[in-house]
């Protein structure tokens, strides 16, 4: 890989101011209000939030960090028809206001697997639970190794040491300060999200000579792609396969999601809980086309000079942290506003996940043992004593799987995969349950396993076609060091005359 410029003592400085905001936020709401002494406001916040910061929330813990690098390479590498994704959150939040999340309210439970007990039974919720929980884990661990990798682009600083300091920093905050800490947060994020996102797209503005200009080097590229509607399952994005899969995938990371509905939950009604769904998506959208945007605002530098092909990178998820020491290193504190945007964004899903696993293992798990072996309910005292230990480990459990991640290929198909794979299933059970009255607990569990199984020979088996990349080229390299060879042969030249001329 290249030298590039790294962060200085102003960069590492942003990045420290916004791990002390977020840490701060959940001291303050430890010492705080009812200093989160009882589990509802541990996982729910006594049903007191109000619908902005819950909308906020519920599109940032979706842009994960990995969704932040992932898709903007996603449009760099095979253009910009994975943008038709919006249309899947459209259709996806109708069928979660409409379908899901009215039979959730009613149920009025903490763990949404509850629900599943009530209309199959044990074996059912025990065994959803347990796929939810390490399908989570294995995306906790993605969204830690994304930051990790957009710091080591950038500073050189190992993999290892980013993942632990991001682990340990959100496994605190997490297990301090509750639902509460992880909501107000995510406002906080989304706001460096956002920031991080426009600088790169102001900056390619600013040297290229416009958005229009962006978008015409883009489609001069072949990024430019909305016309794809082909019935083949092999081809990487059609109209088809985002519109049935995306949705299918957004119902699996909302509508049924333990992280999603217990965001949900924290508002006063169910009339709320929709206005909330509602109001997340066109911020959702908003995000969404602008950090696809970015993908082609990065492409209209190195449009002619391929940094992949030159090998200064070894993965298209490592182009947007390279851009932004390239065009902002110049600048102290740029580049660490973005990095704290690409932290921001995976903080924001991790300490969702962590919240809700712990939720999830205090409701299925842990009260049913206690009350098996003891013979009476888990008191609510040590009931909230016992979920704030559970996520911590919980997110040092993540730190340790973060390391494995490094093995797996592109961020933003390695995501989809995992929710394909095991959310797709669990999806089913819940569908099932929910729109037949017939369905038994033998034959739920029978078709999930099946279900899982053939999802698993569609993932995994061998061999299958390799989607085909986009054209890119390494023939303006050349012509670039040339014209910085001509420009430092010209400036030497008229030193050289002013020197001759001052004698």
């Amino acid at each position: 890989m290249a030298e590039m410029n790294t962060l200085g003592w102003v960069d590492y400085l942003v990045v420290a101011l916004m791990l002390c905001i977020n840490v701060g936020i959940a001291i303050y709401f430890r010492f705080s209000g009812k200093r989160q002494k009882t589990v509802e406001e541990y996982f729910i916040a006594n049903r007191s939030m109000n619908i902005i910061p819950v909308a906020i929330a519920m599109m940032a813990t979706f842009i994960s960090g990995t969704g932040l690098l992932g898709t903007s390479a996603e449009m760099y590498t095979y253009g910009t028809q994975f943008v038709g994704l919006n249309l899947a959150f459209l259709l996806g939040t109708a069928i979660t206001c409409y379908g899901f999340l009215p039979v959730f309210y009613k149920l009025q439970a903490t763990s949404v697997y509850e629900y599943l007990e009530r209309r199959f039974g044990v074996r059912t919720r025990i065994m959803a639970s347990f796929v939810y929980w390490i399908q989570q884990l294995f995306y906790s661990s993605l969204g830690l190794y994304a930051p990790s990798l957009a710091l080591e682009t950038t500073t050189g600083m190992s993999k290892t040491i980013s993942i632990i300091i991001i682990g340990l920093v959100c496994a605190f905050y997490s297990s301090v300060g509750g639902i509460k800490t992880v909501i107000l947060t995510d406002v906080f994020q989304s706001m460096l999200i956002f920031t991080a996102v426009f600088l790169i797209i102001g900056i390619a503005a600013n040297d290229v000579g416009g958005l229009g200009q962006i978008w015409e080097i883009a489609r001069q590229g072949q990024r430019i792609e909305f016309d794809r509607i082909d019935l083949d399952p092999t081809v990487r994005n059609t109209w088809w396969s985002l519109l049935l899969g995306g949705s299918c995938t957004f119902l699996v990371l909302v509508g049924v999601s333990q992280v999603q509905v217990q965001r949900m939950l924290t508002v006063k009604n169910m009339q709320a809980s929709q206005r909330a769904m509602w109001l997340s998506l066109p911020i959702l959208t908003l995000i969404w086309i602008t950090i696809s945007f970015s993908g082609l605002a990065i492409y209209s530098k190195y449009h002619n000079c391929d940094p992949l092909l030159k090998k200064r990178i070894t993965s298209p998820d490592m182009i947007m942290p390279l851009y932004v020491m390239e065009t902002m290193s110049n600048i102290p504190g740029l580049p660490g506003l973005f990095i704290a945007g690409i932290f921001s964004a995976s903080l924001s899903t991790i300490s969702a996940v962590l919240n809700s696993l712990a939720a999830i293992t205090l409701e299925d798990y842990l009260k049913p043992l206690y009350r098996m072996y003891s013979g009476h309910e888990l008191s609510p005292t040590k009931s909230s004593s016992s979920v704030k230990v559970l996520a911590f480990m919980i997110g040092v459990i993540s730190i340790a799987l973060a390391f494995l991640a490094q093995l797996i290929g592109g961020l933003i198909q390695a995501v989809m995969l995992i929710m394909g794979v095991v959310g797709s299933p669990l999806l089913g059970i819940f569908t099932l349950g929910m729109a037949t009255e017939s369905a038994t607990e033998g034959g739920a569990i029978i078709g999930a396993l099946t279900a899982f199984s053939f999802l698993c020979w569609i993932a995994f088996g061998y061999p299958r076609p390799v989607p085909p990349k986009l054209p890119t080229t390494i023939e303006g390299c050349d012509k670039n060091n040339t014209n910085i060879t001509m420009s430092i042969v010209q400036n030497v030249m008229s030193f050289s005359k002013l020197v001759i001329h001052r004698k």
